[in-house]
This record gives C-alpha cells, structure tokens and sequence, in this order.
C-alpha cells in the first residue's frame, strides 16, 4: 500500500486478511493453555508427589511415581496426624465466622450505601480502611487476653469476623447502590419496618455478591495458620494449623508424600462443597452481571 505524505511517498505493510483470522483463533487456545499450565502443574505436583514413597518423594518433581501408594499415604495421614479432630476443628471456627462477616458486612453495607450523609462517608473509609491496613496481632492477642477470649474459638471467631469484614463491606457496599430505592420504598409503603425489607428485599439481591465473598473468606479462613497460631495455637486443632505442628514436631520430616497427602486431604471439603454448589455460584454471579 503506497500513500502520499507531503509530497514523499511512503509504503506500509497490511497485514493479510487471513493472519488476523488465525491470531484471532489461535489467542483463546493460547490462553487456555497458559491458564492450564500455572494452575495445572502445581496441582499434578501435588498429586503425583502424594502418590510416591519416601525415597521416591525425597526431591518433588512432576515425574510420575514408579508405583502409585496415594491411597495408603491419605490413610497413614489420617490415622497419624489427628486429621479428624483437626477438621472439626477448621469447621468450628469456619462456619460461624463465614455467616458472622456475611450477616454483619451485609448489614453495614446496606446501611452506608443509602446515607449519604459526611459520618457516613468516614465510617465507611473506616471500615474497608482493613483491605490496606493489616492488623497488628500483638494488640489482638493482647486485647483477646483482657477479654478472656485467648485461646477460644469464640475469640478466633471474633478475630476472623474483624479481619475480614472490610472486604465484606467493600463488595457488597458497591452492589446496594445498584439496586433501585424504588424496590425499598415500595416495601415500606406496604407496612415493612426495615428488619424486613433487609430481609426480604434487599438481602435476596444480594446472592451474588455474597457468593463470590462467601469463596474468597472460605478461602482465606480455611487456609489461615498465621493468625490461628498466635490466638488458638495449642488450645484447638484447625487443619493447616495441625499441618504445622506435626512437620515442625519432625513427624513429617523428609516425608513429603505424606506432607503432599495433608495438602490433599485438607483441601478436599473446600473442593466438594464449591463442586456441589458451583452452579448456584455461577448462576449467581452472573445474574448479577445482568441484573
């Protein structure tokens, strides 16, 4: 292609109508590859590592074992690292923490999207001020001691609730100012005190937004051993927790496969219940979406 610039000419290259087809095509395969290789390999490195013997398991790789014992090693770990009363443990301080930040967050947020008022606007900086902040564990184990809670899972409750509010109300604070106020006053003109239009107006609406946080604090909660070792560490069991202990005590030392088969074993709840629930999930995020 020849086009005249100020009395010069100047010859530039178009592309092929048959090569932007093909990088169109070729871009989502490449995509879908790269996804599966940064997520798929450690998960395989998890699995075939948790399949070997000792001496095969001594120096991790993503070679396969020689012969799979993934289910003798998922058995040993359950007889010998108290993984039952470790579960118990992870669900006792999972699940009221979860439907505490949900409940509560949901509530402020509804609460600080409709006043507009200057207090409003400070409590709400405030309250997702935690996203950037991080808490100061000293003055949280310091403060659980004065209250009695050191060391219960009330106070890990507690603790977790805190923590992760912030992320509730940013979430969901966002979401509320979507929905239309006509929806509200319309349920106060049929006699609904604000208890009830919480419940029934607002809190239907907000499936999406609660799903996709209700993932993420699962997540994190779960998976949490930092602060669960400065505020229960000793007293009550949680799954990363226990897996800290038993490889600090040297129970796990140079057994990886049976380290590899913890990491198994604990993240198996998370995995049926988001199998179980994926489509209420996806169908409520994307609802949302198009809401």
């Amino acid at each position: 292609m020849t086009v005249q610039v100020f009395g010069s000419t100047v010859r530039s290259r178009v592309p092929a109508p048959g090569s932007r087809g093909i990088a169109a095509r070729l871009r989502p395969f490449a995509v879908v590859v790269l996804v599966g290789l940064v997520m798929g390999m450690p998960l395989w490195l998890v699995v075939v590592t948790a399949g070997k013997s000792q001496g095969e398991a001594l120096s991790p790789d993503l070679s396969l074992p020689s012969q799979w014992q993934l289910w003798d090693n998922l058995a040993q770990v359950w007889q010998q690292g108290e993984v039952p009363t470790a579960f118990f443990g992870s669900l006792l301080v999972v699940a009221p923490s979860v439907a505490l930040v949900l409940t509560l967050g949901s509530m402020a947020s509804w609460v600080l999207a409709r006043r507009t008022s200057r207090l409003n606007a400070v409590l709400y900086a405030l309250a997702i001020s935690g996203i950037v902040l991080p808490p100061a564990v000293v003055t949280i184990v310091l403060l659980l001691r004065q209250l009695g809670l050191a060391g219960s899972p009330v106070g890990m409750i507690g603790v977790y609730t805190g923590i992760y509010m912030s992320t509730v109300i940013f979430f969901v604070t966002g979401f509320v100012r979507t929905v239309p106020l006509s929806l509200e006053e319309a349920a106060r003109m049929d006699g609904a005190g604000p208890v009830r239009v919480f419940v029934s107006v607002i809190l239907p609406l907000l499936r999406p937004v609660l799903a996709t946080a209700t993932i993420l604090i699962c997540l994190y909660v779960w998976n949490d051993v930092f602060y669960a070792f400065f505020v229960i560490g000793g007293r009550l069991d949680t799954l990363p927790l226990n897996l800290f202990q038993v490889a600090n005590a040297g129970l796990y030392l140079n057994n990886w496969h049976l380290i590899f088969a913890y990491i198994i074993l604990m993240s198996l709840p998370l995995l049926i219940v988001f199998a179980v629930a994926q489509r209420k999930i996806i169908s409520g995020i994307t609802g949302g979406a198009v809401k």
